[in-house]
């Protein structure tokens, strides 16, 4: 709070308030949200990603999240149920990457967009070339035993963001070498918190939603995403000390690397990268029977510099969230 923008702290808080029928009612509070200053949307961007790729299977017909298929010049034979199990549960970036293939830039872009959500995602993570408009073809193996494959989508080249605080701090590494000027993120992906935040909303409470804005699901994937957006590493059998129930959870439990009470139920999506924290949650308090929607972001950058992985996630960053998860959701 001593530096606001330093720290660039965004805050979407949301109570969830049910009347009559359980009519579902918002009721929403903010903090210095401006989707016009630009953030590092991290890993964030898997959740629509994972969403889009099981609307995108139930209008293509042949295929179901459990039909086996493997990526051109992958060499993991798998299916989207578990590519989007490790999305949740430990944020792998290339079973992202594989619902990416699937999608495309335009194709996960036009979606939002007829959503209504405001949103600019051009490239893969942490791969070679993640920025390349060609996809890469899926091969679907059939009940039957045959094998389709999709095609390779030419997606539409990007233009830069034209919003504000795209260039950041006072320099970065490149191939070793710390180039002494701002990080440009005039191509990168681009999710602000509102875009997140209505993401959460229209998932979880469709009915609020005129259906041309609705996420097109059928309920057996519906369901299967809200229990992946709540499981924990150990649940989807990552059992090392590392993978502790909080590792994707910043809000509440963050800084704690105890078991979770069940208590509380969290549905999430976490992303981190070049000092930016961002956690995006619908939860539960069964203590209270309440329910919230809370979007936030931190930057923890001290030094300026990016890629150098000197940032404050485990001192400042990741307390913040878990203490502002806990007065907003606990203490009430």
């Amino acid at each position: 709070m001593d530096n606001l923008e330093q720290y660039e702290v965004q805050i979407l808080f949301t109570e969830v308030l049910r009347g009559p029928k359980n009519k579902v009612v918002f009721k929403d509070y903010a903090f210095q949200v401006n989707h016009r200053n630009y953030f590092y949307p991290a890993s964030t961007v898997k959740f629509p990603t994972a969403i889009l790729a099981l609307e995108k299977l139930t209008e293509d017909g042949q295929f179901n999240r459990d039909t086996p298929f493997f990526v051109e010049g992958d060499s993991l034979n798998t299916t989207f149920a578990n590519e989007i199990r490790k999305i949740f549960a430990v944020s792998d970036n290339e079973s992202n990457n594989r619902l990416f293939e699937y999608l495309g830039q335009d194709g996960i872009n036009n979606r939002l967009k007829n959503k209504g959500i405001d949103a600019r995602i051009t490239h893969r993570l942490s791969t070679p070339n993640s920025d390349n408009l060609i996809t890469k073809p899926l091969f679907f193996y059939l009940n039957d035993g045959t094998k389709v494959s999709t095609k390779p989508i030419i997606n539409t080249p990007s233009k830069p963001l034209s919003i504000e605080k795209l260039k950041k701090g006072t320099g970065y590494l490149k191939d070793g070498q710390l180039i002494r000027e701002p990080m440009d993120f005039s191509f990168k992906n681009y999710m602000p918190i509102t875009s997140l935040h209505k993401t959460m909303k229209q998932l979880v409470f469709p009915e609020n939603y005129p259906k041309k804005k609705r996420f097109h699901l059928t309920e057996s994937d519906r369901a299967f995403l809200m229990a992946m957006m709540k499981i924990s590493p150990k649940e989807a059998g990552y059992l090392d000390a590392d993978h502790y129930d909080s590792y994707g959870k910043f809000l509440i439990f963050g800084d704690d690397k105890s078991p979770m009470p069940n208590t509380i139920e969290i549905y999430n999506k976490v992303g981190y990268a070049y000092g930016y924290l961002t956690d995006c949650a619908y939860i539960k308090n069964k203590n209270t029977h309440k329910e919230y929607i809370i979007t936030a972001t931190i930057h923890t950058n001290k030094n300026g510099i990016f890629n150098d992985g000197i940032y404050e996630t485990e001192t400042i960053g990741i307390p913040f969230l878990a203490e502002l998860g806990r007065q907003l959701v606990i203490r009430p």
